[in-house]
């Protein structure tokens, strides 16, 4: 069996992106690694929702701990970098920070992971992050070079097809959703990529429920009250039957289903 490497940017960003896969891939006896930049630290959370002298970095890592049990992850790791914070934040410039990284250095670190692993697949996110998040960026930087260092044969940019998401949105309005819960996207949005981007597409339909178990370990990050918990089940499993990759070296327009576990 293969051995798949996730990399992610925060605690969280595992199972909204790509936990069906992971979910999947474990399901067919593939061994599946999630290296996480980050703990998260900078993440917003309510007030009093933390114990006395607990830090969110310290509630994150439990709680992804407790999704990778859900997907079936084999090994977590953190790659030992502070959350950078939104885009045009001073955290950005905090030393430590992920966004601050020495791209090499961090490569680096995560093409030792990849080849003490033998991984097959490396999977990063899209050139600017699926909305722009600079941990987001510079995971796929990272993540790309990593793979070059290692070798890694196959390289697939986690992403969202913009366009499927555009579609839903207005099936969701006419259906008679309100506005205000349903964002505008459109084509010239920086929301994840158009469709004719996308190379690979899984079915996750069967672990749809494992995602969303997954998403629940995240409770710091997202409540009950969060839209991925409250949407019906049944609009929850059609919007997230499936994930989105572009499969580097593959052109555009490729349609595959399944990764290339070689």
């Amino acid at each position: 069996m293969a051995t798949a490497l996730f990399f992610h940017a925060h605690p969280d960003d595992e199972c909204i992106l790509t936990g069906g896969t992971m979910a999947q891939l474990a399901a067919a006896g593939h061994r599946v690694v999630l290296v996480t930049a980050t703990r998260g630290e900078q993440g917003e959370v309510a007030p009093g929702f933390l114990a006395e002298g607990e830090t969110l970095g310290e509630r994150r890592t439990r709680e992804l701990e407790a999704s990778g049990q859900v997907l079936g992850v084999s090994r977590l790791e953190f790659l030992g970098y502070r959350d950078s914070g939104m885009m045009g934040e001073p955290t950005n410039d905090a030393e430590g920070c992920f966004w601050q990284a020495d791209q090499e250095e961090a490569a680096g670190r995560l093409a030792a992971i990849l080849a003490e692993e033998s991984a097959s697949v490396l999977v990063v996110y899209d050139d600017h992050g699926g909305y722009g998040h600079p941990d987001h960026i510079q995971i796929h930087r990272v993540g790309v070079r990593a793979g070059e260092l290692a070798g890694t044969p196959s390289v697939y940019e986690a992403t969202i097809d913009r366009d499927r998401v555009a579609q839903m949105i207005r099936a969701a309005r006419a259906a008679g959703a309100a506005e205000d819960a349903t964002p505008d996207i459109d084509e010239n949005s920086d929301f994840g990529v158009r469709a004719s981007q996308v190379t690979t597409r899984i079915d996750v339909g069967p672990f749809v429920a494992a995602k969303r178990q997954a998403m629940r370990c995240h409770r710091s990050q997202i409540s009950d009250d969060d839209f991925f918990l409250t949407m019906p089940q049944e609009q929850f499993q059609v919007a997230f039957s499936e994930e989105h990759y572009i499969h580097r070296g593959v052109p555009a327009g490729a349609v595959e289903s399944s990764f290339d576990l070689r």
